[in-house]
């Protein structure tokens, strides 16, 4: 017989500990496998950590024991989910950002194979569950049912998995039957190349070279590849990726963002064949699991994926890439809140492997440790062929007559350009970091605004599905012809966003063909690939979108890129606002003019004086660095200061704030001079999961000064039954 301490699957601070049970079959093999067990009258599933051989017998253990010791339920599993190289990692993750152990073997792992009851239940077979719409009729449905309900009948049939963040609504409109599940045969994951890219390596030209040369002679683990848009970066990877291969190594490339997966699998898959895996967000479960077994086995030396593929199980690791290493999205922001560049830094010491952090424009952050040489500085100044950066023209968007009666959100200047490049047969991106149609909806009587009951902020109206939307918390409401105040029926739509910018395009240029790319459309699996696909074989002229269309792509045919309210981004209260706007900027204009044909850029701001604006414009990363290095030294923010973000989150707000002010205190007494501790009583509280949250910023110079009290802060907090406390250690 024998005694298991296991993880229960709850990711609750007061329970990331272990608890004792008993395997009188001796049924458990190894440590790192789930089971099947009760706890607290319910069954769960858990993670086995230790497995201790006992000659007493169960009476013998519950006599000298404080409590009666169960028995396990089931066995799981037969072999351990992670290698020892991964959970040793999952613990030093969990060390450093104060997670549950539990939390961080559950992001690490691909949902089949999650240690929490809803895994048992994933899909592992050939077969996918959609619904569709039976019932033609809207009555008796609430705004929230109608906007599913619409979804559904607009896409004619959709995955249940796309919808599993309203499942409980879509379960309510099959009771109601307006729709029905039905289960459709499904391959998996569909091996052809979606882009017809070259399948050859190309030459390196002399600057490239230089860096590969200088990559593989160093005996630096970790570096940063500062390389103008246009430069060759992917190319440096994919020689790199080579080499590695070549001798024997596994290599791992991560992309911030799915919109970018497409193009990059179809250059390793056309270079490196059957080797090739795919890890990200858009795989249906199943795939996912063939995928995670593909590399466990060993058959595949390369994955590509967004941010949790740095968990994949890759033997042998020796080269991780991180492509646009800037993007936010690298930072999990859920428990256990990683960073997916801190953690392949992580990995490689583990493995002796090397990591390269590749951007046009780096995070502040990584470019300061690149120049206090914690990082080793790699750098292309130039584009491919020296072709020329694209000349850009800054429209000042408060100026009235830089518009005219025919439009409002297209200037003069941007509209000329877009003729001009239509008519030589040239593509075009617009870029519009706003989804939706109009950003509010105000009474013109009154002034009533339409906003989020949560998180008091206006609702942006989305024509798809005519509905209010909030994009922080996803309340929605259906539109109204009316102010809900005084009865009026003229209300003013105010703003806009990539929905309304599209319904503009196609009124001004009728006979041009447009594609939009936001989160919105999205939605829907396998849009993505879809959208940048038909816009790379050029059947179409123009496409919109948000942020998603600024990075990484590149278009032969685009020779304009036009950036719509450029500032949006400073108005958000981020230390990173600044370095934001300006990444979007440099990043969109480079997207323009990457091959033979010349690129121009419009840029229309109410801001054109701002440094973010004006050196992104010039592609001038040097000046925009030593500029906002001042602002952050002045502020006391990262990279001078290390930041972290304790997370008070309740059910009411009413008593949010004076509870936050007082742990303000109490922390602050706690810390004394190690740390600043900073509250804004002026934000509202975002509405997250049915509870709202306010946060406290910790900014400090020595992480291990104010770990410890930190962490019996958190022990203290996480037996108040009112009170949920987070940590979020280098916060964004």
């Amino acid at each position: 017989m024998q005694i298991a301490e296991i993880l229960i699957e709850r990711k609750a601070l007061a329970l990331d500990r272990t608890f004792s049970y008993l395997d009188k079959d001796d049924a458990i093999k190894s440590i790192g496998v789930r089971v099947i067990v009760t706890f607290n009258n319910a069954k769960v599933v858990g993670y086995v950590t230790n497995l201790k051989k006992t000659n007493l017998s169960e009476e013998e253990i519950n006599k000298n024991s404080n409590f009666i010791m169960k028995n396990i339920d089931e066995v799981i599993d037969v072999k351990p989910l992670l290698s020892e190289e991964l959970l040793s990692l999952a613990y030093e993750i969990k060390d450093y950002y104060v997670s549950p152990l539990i939390s961080v073997l559950q992001a690490m792992l691909p949902p089949s194979l999650k240690p929490k009851k809803s895994a048992l239940k994933k899909p592992k077979i050939h077969y996918a569950t959609y619904v569709h719409v039976i019932d033609k009729s809207e009555d008796n449905l609430s705004a929230k049912q109608k906007e599913i309900y619409r979804l559904i009948a607009r896409e004619k049939e959709i995955k249940m998995r796309d919808l599993m963040n309203h499942l409980s609504i879509v379960n309510t409109l099959i009771k109601l039957g307006k729709i029905e599940k039905f289960s459709k045969e499904e391959l998996r994951l569909a091996k052809d190349e979606i882009f017809s890219v070259q399948d050859k390596p190309h030459l390196l030209n002399e600057e490239q070279k230089l860096v590969v040369d200088e990559f593989l002679n160093s005996k630096d683990m970790t570096y940063l590849l500062y390389g103008v848009t246009g430069s060759g970066k992917t190319e440096v990877y994919l020689h790199l990726a080579k080499y590695y291969l070549d001798h024997g190594k596994s290599v791992l490339f991560l992309v911030p963002e799915i919109s970018l997966t497409p193009l990059m699998v179809s250059y390793f898959k056309k270079r490196f064949a059957k080797n090739v895996a795919i890890l990200h967000s858009d795989l249906s479960e199943a795939e996912k699991y063939d995928e995670y077994r593909h590399i466990a086995s060993g058959e595949a030396r390369i994955v590509v994926g967004a941010r949790s593929a740095i968990f994949a199980p890759l033997k042998n690791l020796g080269l991780i890439i991180l492509d646009e290493e800037h993007v936010e999205s690298y930072k999990q922001d859920s428990l256990p809140f990683y960073h997916a560049r801190d953690v392949a830094i992580m990995r490689a010491r583990r493995n002796g492997a090397k990591v390269l952090l590749g951007s046009a424009t780096p995070s502040l952050e990584s470019f300061a440790r690149a120049y206090r040489k914690v990082y080793h500085l790699l750098v292309l100044k130039h584009r491919i062929n020296h072709i020329n950066l694209p000349k850009t023209t800054i429209v000042d968007s408060s100026d009235p007559y830089v518009y005219d009666h025919k439009s409002v959100i297209l200037s003069k200047v941007l509209r000329n350009k877009i003729s001009q490049t239509l008519a030589r047969r040239e593509q075009v991106i617009l870029l519009l970091n706003r989804r939706g149609f109009a950003s509010r909806i105000e009474c013109r009587r009154c002034g009533h605004v339409f906003v989020c009951p949560n998180c008091h902020i206006p609702l942006v109206y989305h024509t798809l599905d005519q509905m209010l939307k909030c994009h922080h918390c996803g309340y929605v409401e259906e539109k109204i012809d009316y102010c809900p105040d005084c009865g009026y029926d003229h209300l003013s739509v105010l703003g806009f966003g990539t929905e309304r910018l599209e319904e503009e395009v196609k009124k001004l240029f009728p006979n041009v063909r447009t594609l939009r790319l936001d989160k919105d459309v999205a939605t829907k699996r396998g849009n993505v690939s879809k959208i940048l696909k038909e816009f790379f074989e050029e059947k179409a002229d123009i496409l919109i979108g948000t942020q998603m269309v600024a990075k990484g792509h590149d278009f032969a045919k685009v020779t304009l890129v036009g950036v719509i309210n450029a500032d949006i981004g400073l108005a958000f209260s981020s230390y990173r606002s600044a370095e934001s706007c300006f990444e979007l900027v440099m990043q969109a204009i480079g997207r323009a003019g990457r091959s033979k044909l010349s690129g121009e850029a419009v840029i229309q701001t109410y801001n054109p004086n701002h440094y973010a604006i004006s050196c992104g414009a010039r592609q001038d990363y040097d000046k925009f660095y030593v500029q906002e290095m001042k602002v952050r030294k002045v502020m006391n923010n990262p990279p001078f200061y290390f930041q972290s973000a304790l997370y008070i989150e309740m059910e009411t707000k009413d008593d949010l704030y004076s509870v936050a002010m007082k742990l303000k205190e109490m922390l602050e007494e706690e810390l004394d001079a190690k740390a600043i501790v900073t509250f804004d009583e002026s934000e509202e509280p975002l509405f997250i999961n049915g509870r709202f949250r306010v946060s406290l910023i910790i900014k400090y110079k020595d992480f291990s000064k104010v770990k410890p009290t930190l962490v019996e802060f958190l022990e203290k907090l996480k037996n108040r039954r009112k009170v949920v406390a987070f940590l979020d250690v280098d916060a964004l």
